[in-house]
């Protein structure tokens, strides 16, 4: 699996149709004007496509400067992001997605703190979080700072208006999993991110989005987070320069 990254203009007639087509076997409630109108505010597609070229997941991204509590901003807003099941092992998403987001940061505002804007009604995207962030919220691993709930919540409701719920913490959008993605499995639930999503989203089932923030930085990527962002040869010198007694 490649990954590639495209201004949304650059998109093809036969990229849309593909990607209407993925994201209606996997969403309920997909139409191709709500598409059409969800794609038409994002600036940037990331496209996923298999060993032959076709596509087979993509990602629509908002990348934005706001403003908060006086300060500029960046902003990266996650769209649609879907991948068919047949390419679920692959890292590509995570790892173009990651690599993709560094690119846009430091060609557009280098100079300003850069915050991850995602909505999930699914816990495998919510999963995204924890396996590539080390701090993130809301998550299992204590209540949200003040300032980052403030933040969220002003993001939030720029963006969703009426749609956002701030004591609940989710979007209500409508555009619920198909019945077949939606049930988590139960060893899945002894996971404590997991459960976190389930507990704090359950009408998840609906079509509710878990509304939530982190803070983009080197400094935040877990070592798996790492692995998607540099060679094996740079990340040997990255953990030297980190501890070098503690690398053999």
């Amino acid at each position: 699996m490649t990954g590639e990254l495209l201004p949304r203009t650059a998109l093809t007639s036969a990229h849309h149709a593909r990607m209407l087509d993925i994201l209606a076997a996997n969403f309920q409630n997909i139409t191709p004007e709500r598409f059409e109108d969800d794609l038409r505010e994002k600036n940037w597609v990331i496209l996923i496509h298999d060993d032959a070229a076709k596509v087979v997941g993509f990602s629509t991204l908002l990348f934005y400067q706001a403003q908060f509590a006086g300060t500029p901003i960046a902003v990266v807003y996650s769209g649609d992001t879907i991948i068919e099941k047949e390419a679920w092992g692959s890292a590509a998403l995570p790892r173009t997605w990651i690599q993709s987001v560094w690119k846009l940061h430091a060609a557009t505002y280098p100079e300003l703190p850069l915050y991850w804007l995602l909505i999930t009604s699914g816990f495998r995207t919510y999963r995204f979080l924890s396996v590539f962030w080390r701090e993130f919220h809301p998550s299992c691993r204590g209540p949200t700072p003040p300032p980052m709930q403030r933040l969220l919540n002003e993001l939030a409701t720029a963006r969703f208006g009426a749609r956002f719920d701030p004591a609940a913490g989710v979007a209500h959008l409508g555009q619920p999993l198909r019945e077949s993605l939606l049930p988590i499995p139960a060893a899945k639930l002894q996971e404590p991110d997991i459960a976190f999503f389930a507990a704090h989203n359950p009408g998840y089932v609906d079509g509710d989005e878990l509304v939530c923030i982190a803070e983009l930085t080197r400094e935040n990527l877990t070592p798996a987070g790492w692995r998607m962002v540099m060679p094996a040869g740079e990340r040997l010198a990255h953990a030297i320069a980190r501890d070098p007694h503690g690398v053999p």
